[in-house]
């Protein structure tokens, strides 16, 4: 599923989405086309991953659910990550053959799969009994912690999607300065650089709430190892986040860059899923 996330990520920051022109599942009309440019082995080799990932899945959800089927969260997940990759599927197809056009449908193709990713993480954390090496079974999260985890999970999928939303809206550099928009401008001027400084913006307000619920979690969770190392490690994520979003405006889209920058929030976001998990667990304990 990472292929997957940073194959599509790929697609977009090279411009191959049209590299099989309008047919689908076919390329150019033809299972193999003649000619090969850049664009065109981009997006066939998104398309055979993400095939591939469908079928992956699939078998690894059976052998889930059987293994796995006394585990209360098991098929709820499998659910998910089967429902949400063919939905991806079927939004990018329909992306390709005409069906769907724009920016922001093409930004929630992003949006979609990671949910997906989410669901597999937090499905591969369970088939390795993450949640019993860590101990957590008599884990209890209060009220305030439980606000802040389901709070920053809902709130960074906004700024994900206007990040994805900068990205198929070409916006990336439609602000050449960091942190304001370009040389002695702070206030955007044009619709492109507003989507790009909204997304700042919202990355800005996303890390100020994870420093308060880190220092939340250091002050109150400081014996608990899943949490504590749990947020830490996310903290982390999200500054390497923030410093690969300055550093594509520096290196004018670096695709290196770029693609780590989608890395971090990808793995950022499947943690936070992981620990609503455990969140869902606490409250059915409480009950």
């Amino acid at each position: 599923m990472i292929f997957v996330q940073i194959g599509g990520s790929l697609v977009t920051k090279t411009g191959s989405a049209e590299g099989c022109g309008d047919s689908w599942p076919l390329c150019h009309g033809q299972l193999l086309p003649k000619d090969w440019p850049l664009d065109t082995i981009i997006e066939i080799a998104h398309r055979g991953v993400s095939g591939l990932a469908i079928i992956f899945l699939i078998l690894f959800g059976v052998m889930a659910w059987r293994q796995l089927a006394h585990v209360r969260e098991t098929k709820f997940l499998v659910y998910v990550s089967l429902s949400f990759i063919l939905i991806q599927s079927l939004v990018g197809a329909a992306a390709v053959v005409g069906l769907w056009h724009g920016d922001f449908v093409l930004a929630a193709h992003f949006g979609i799969s990671l949910i997906c990713f989410a669901a597999v993480f937090v499905l591969t954390l369970l088939v390795f009994h993450v949640d019993l090496k860590y101990d957590t079974k008599d884990l209890i999260i209060k009220r305030p912690l439980r606000n802040h985890t389901i709070g920053i999970t809902i709130f960074i999928y906004f700024v994900i999607y206007s990040g994805a939303l900068v990205r198929h809206a070409d916006a990336s550099l439609a602000c050449t300065s960091w942190p304001h928009c370009m040389p002695n401008q702070i206030i955007p001027t044009n619709f492109y650089q507003w989507i790009q400084m909204g997304h700042r913006f919202l990355v800005l307000i996303l890390f100020v709430w994870m420093v308060i619920a880190l220092i939340h979690v250091y002050k109150h969770y400081s014996n608990y190892r899943v949490i504590k190392n749990g947020w830490t490690i996310m903290f982390v994520l999200l500054l390497l986040q923030v410093l690969t979003g300055a550093l594509t405006i520096f290196t004018y889209v670096n695709i290196f860059i770029a693609l780590f920058h989608a890395l971090f929030i990808t793995l950022l976001f499947g943690m936070l899923c992981y620990y609503i998990l455990l969140l869902s667990r606490n409250e059915y304990r409480e009950k």
